[in-house]
């Protein structure tokens, strides 16, 4: 290449300058640095940000404490240095307890809980105000991808429940005890239950079903410090005993067994009982049968509150596999899968036609005295095609950005094109001078 970058540039623009040609490619990293996001709350080791104000304030005490030690303190730590030298965080909100659902229940008021899978998940929920946030295992099917709840396994459901503690802040966190980790014995059930709330940072657990072992799973779970969610009625994790999803109770001696059911598990200490697939009038005499609050999911209006799971309500999948497993009782609140493909498709044809990434998405720069540097140096290594590379796409930069509008490889094109005039002009002044 004969001219350097910069000048190659101001012949194709005119004479126009190349704004940002002289900026610093390292100011640009270490800008973004300082806007990186920090979860206040979250303690390193990952577990929940429950409580997590109180020890936020004692750290900050103890730096006022050390004084001069300010370096060996900042060295011992985990956290970027503005997390922890930036002052108090903004007030964790108000927490719902087991204290708040009983008074919320008690005026009457409907109690609204949500599934979550995920940091972002539990983030939505958090901030639509739900009370109750149920990490489901219902995750094996809108997340894993499987046909029916069995095969998630415990350690995926810490898995999930950590992420879900770290983006929730407010709601009463519950976690799914997944099939197998509570069946086989109540010493079982304890220890399922103590690693969901040690390990994942929930606050309560959830088991389905009302038989006799599942009730002394239930008061077991209770008597070891631990608050258990009942569900009865379409208990998912069944789905091998019962011939599939099917709803249940709609013959009176059905009806008579899962409010019986719903009975024992409350005598077993249960704080509340989903109702799933159930007739409206079934859920509402259980509902009045019961001084506890019931979380109705196909179940009619008269339950103490409702849940949906987070994908289903969203709209967020739209293949045959979901549309098929959908339930007929939820309520699509919006169509996020269509919103999610349609931008996909859209970053693909910008990706296909070279007008993703634009000057404006490329914002880290190298000066153009080093970009002919870099040339130079290439070309002394016998690199002469890799120098001229790095001059013709700091050129289109250069365009790019001067013009605004054009895409790189609009800009890419017009150096090419001059620089093929150019030598072409050499070429016919050499013959010239012959």
């Amino acid at each position: 290449m004969h001219a350097g970058s910069a000048s190659l540039a101001t012949e194709i623009m005119g004479g126009a300058s190349c704004s940002g040609g002289g900026s610093s490619s390292s100011s640009s990293i270490t800008g973004s640095s300082s806007g990186s996001h920090s979860h206040s709350g979250t303690s390193s080791s990952g577990s929940s940000s429950k409580g997590s104000s109180s020890h936020h304030h004692s750290r900050t005490s103890s730096l006022g404490c050390i004084g001069t030690h300010h370096h060996t303190w900042r060295s011992l730590s985990t956290q970027p240095e503005h997390t922890i030298y930036s002052g108090p965080s903004t007030a964790s909100p108000k927490r719902v307890t087991l204290r708040t659902i009983r008074n919320k229940y008690d005026k009457g008021e409907a109690l609204c809980m949500v599934t979550a899978y995920d940091y972002p998940s539990a983030v939505h929920v958090d901030e639509s105000q739900v009370d109750i946030l149920l990490v489901g295992d219902s995750v094996a099917m809108v997340v894993h991808g499987h046909d029916t709840t069995v095969p998630i396994t415990l350690d995926e459901m810490i898995t999930h429940c950590r992420a879900v503690a770290r983006g929730a802040r407010r709601a009463l966190l519950v976690g799914d005890l997944p099939f197998g980790s509570y069946e086989t014995s109540a010493r079982d059930a304890v220890m399922s239950a103590v690693r969901v709330l040690k390990e994942g940072g929930m606050d309560a657990v959830k088991l389905e079903g009302g038989s006799p072992g599942r009730v002394e799973a239930a008061r077991a779970i209770v008597e070891s410090g631990v608050a258990v969610m009942g569900h009865v009625g379409l208990t998912p994790q069944s789905v091998s005993a019962i011939g599939g999803f099917r709803p249940q109770a709609q013959a009176a001696g059905e009806a008579m067994r899962v409010l019986d059911e719903a009975l024992a598990l409350q005598a077993a200490g249960c704080f509340a009982i989903v109702l799933e697939c159930i007739p409206g009038p079934i859920a509402a005499a259980i509902t009045k049968a019961l001084s506890i609050p019931t979380i109705g999911i196909g179940a009619g209006v008269a339950c103490s509150g409702q849940v949906l799971v987070y994908h289903d309500l969203l709209g967020m999948l739209s293949h045959p596999h979901h549309a098929k497993v959908t339930p007929k009782f939820c309520k699509q609140y919006a169509n996020v899968g269509e919103i999610i493909q349609g931008a996909i498709s859209r970053y693909r044809e910008d990706v296909t036609s070279r007008t993703f990434p634009s000057a404006a998405f490329s914002p880290y720069r190298i000066p153009s005295h080093e970009v002919d540097a870099l040339a130079a140096a290439l070309s002394a290594r016998g690199l002469a095609a890799v120098a001229e590379a790095v001059q013709q796409a700091a050129a289109a930069e250069a365009v790019a950005t001067a013009t605004g509008a054009m895409t790189l490889a609009a800009a890419a094109e017009k150096v090419a094109a001059a620089e093929a005039a150019t030598a072409a002009l050499e070429s016919a002044g050499a013959a010239g001078k012959l």
